[in-house]
């Protein structure tokens, strides 16, 4: 290994555990390690990054390349715990006054982010033509009732992703008035006001959240003579550059399944095949297809709020590997419960007193742990027990498939050692080396990727002049994210009739991938 070559660490930062790997030039893996996630992140990456440097015995200045998944901003969403302020800018006066913003929200994520909506007028027909003109005085006023008040101001304007010029006069305005950081509805959501708004006011709260976490991933980078670039794992199991990451925080929300995903293509070999990643407290199942994770056709819930930005298709399951298994009358109950990251303590073989998934797996010899003296257990408890979770995987697993067919799983995560060796409706069971790393491997491979859904007015033009507009996009906003501009290709591009119109409208949805920029 060469400095010009050099090499990537990846982490990922999950609720038990804090993955961290060191990858070469030819991505195979030198040293993977695991540590404790700690209440502050911050303490658990650092000490992950001090463990994978040691254990690979390199010199930290041949790092090139850092990336981070984490669930931060998932868990701050959830919790209602270090959110922005945020105010609320919708251009939709009068039409939309019957559904104010913020509607549906949970109170206590309402009081999180603060109340600070203002209706003002503007917005766009679904076909293009003005709804009503913006009132750029009523955005001035706005802003200065919310100055000192707000730390983002998310803006969202009716049928933005038809004309996107309403939205961005509003955040130069916004510029002016509060030099705040702008989300705008157009570069975050698709059709659908109110889960387009949801996401825009979302992805606005969480603009603070995750510069903290990226100061600090920078900072324990630096502190170790790291100079590397850093980046962020997305929703669609590749990555995006810090810049563009703190702009859009909202894309990291999903990217914890995904890099699991991506981590499992990768070490396996397999480009499609579902993915069964067991961690301390959860299973999630996800899809490979042509090596990247099937994104989701649904509407997403995130902490109680409706949106409708990508998210990978992902089921998830109570069972993990400190799972509690309970005896019950001639039989026994698995989860869902979990003693999750207390499991060194409280299991069984560890000397605790709970009967968890991995005590169950130590004790019908299903597993191995060095170290460990596998727990006595009664036979039949054993047996219904093994029974059981090996039940709740095959459902699990057939509820993911897209036919009845047997199909290849790939087993990863730390928790997998409580998987059986053989599954009903399974053609083949593969545990790639490393596989309790997968995640921070996935977040450590390296393309990036930009994708575009906007609505085209026909007339006057032709479907491929408005395909080759949407594809040129995509390649930009993969420029932006940080991908090499010489290795960016179109990977898929959408045509998609929209409802309600004459048939001169059409949603072209384009994406486009390329590698790592030096």
């Amino acid at each position: 290994m060469t400095a010009a070559q050099g090499y990537r660490i990846g982490i990922d930062v999950g609720g038990t555990n804090t993955d961290a790997v060191v990858l070469d030039g030819r991505l195979d893996v030198v040293a993977s390690v695991k540590r404790p996630t700690t209440a502050d992140t911050g303490d658990g990456v650092a000490a992950a990054i001090d463990a994978v440097l040691e254990a690979a015995g390199i010199d930290p200045a041949l790092v090139t390349h850092a990336m981070l998944g984490t669930t931060h901003c998932t868990n701050a969403i959830v919790e209602r715990r270090g959110l922005g302020r945020v105010g609320i800018l919708r251009l939709g006066a009068p039409a939309t006054t019957a559904v104010p913003p913020l509607e549906g929200w949970p109170e206590d994520l309402r009081r999180a982010i603060g109340e600070h909506a203002h209706l003002v007028a503007g917005g766009y027909e679904v076909d293009g033509r003005l709804l009503a003109p913006l009132d750029e005085e009523a955005v001035r006023a706005a802003c200065r009732s919310m100055r000192g008040e707000v730390d983002a101001v998310a803006v969202v304007g009716v049928f933005s992703p038809v004309d996107e010029r309403q939205e961005e006069r509003v955040a130069a305005i916004v510029a002016e008035e509060l030099g705040v950081p702008v989300s705008r509805s157009a570069r975050i959501g698709s059709l659908g006001l109110l889960e387009r708004e949801n996401a825009t006011v979302l992805n606005a709260a969480l603009m603070r959240t995750l510069t903290q976490m990226a100061d600090g991933f920078v900072g324990a980078l630096r502190a170790r003579g790291i100079e590397a670039t850093p980046y962020f794992g997305q929703n669609d199991g590749t990555l995006m550059q810090l810049e563009y990451a703190l702009e859009f925080p909202v894309l990291t929300i999903g990217c914890g399944p995904t890099n699991s995903i991506r981590g499992a293509a990768h070490l396996s070999g397999a480009s499609d095949a579902l993915v069964v990643d067991i961690g301390g407290t959860t299973t999630d199942i996800g899809v490979l297809v042509g090596g990247f994770p099937r994104q989701s056709a649904h509407a997403v819930e995130i902490g109680g709020i409706r949106t409708n930005f990508r998210m990978p298709d992902v089921l998830s399951v109570g069972l993990g590997g400190g799972t509690i298994v309970r005896p019950q009358g001639d039989g026994v109950t698995v989860g869902p419960d979990s003693v999750g990251y207390r499991l060194p303590q409280e299991g069984l073989a560890f000397g605790g007193g709970t009967l968890t998934a991995t005590d169950v797996a130590l004790a019908v010899g299903g597993a191995t742990i060095d170290g460990l003296t596998p727990p006595e257990l009664d036979a039949a408890t054993g047996a219904a027990a093994w029974a059981g979770i090996r039940e709740l995987l095959e459902d699990s697993i057939d509820r993911m498939k897209p036919n009845a067919a047997p199909v290849p799983v790939i087993l990863v995560g730390g928790g997998s050692i409580i998987a059986p060796d053989e599954l009903d409706g399974v053609a083949e069971l593969i545990r790639p080396e490393h596989f309790g790393a997968a995640n921070a491997v996935g977040a450590a491979l390296g393309e990036i990727a930009g994708q575009v859904e906007k609505i085209y007015r026909l007339e006057g033009t032709d479907r491929r002049t408005s395909r080759e507009d949407a594809s040129r996009e995509a390649a930009e906003r993969a420029r932006l994210a940080g991908a090499d501009p010489a290795t960016i290709e179109l990977v898929a591009v959408e045509e998609l009739p929209v409802a309600y119109l004459d048939g001169q409208a059409v949603l072209i949805r384009a994406r486009a991938v390329g590698r790592l920029a030096a």
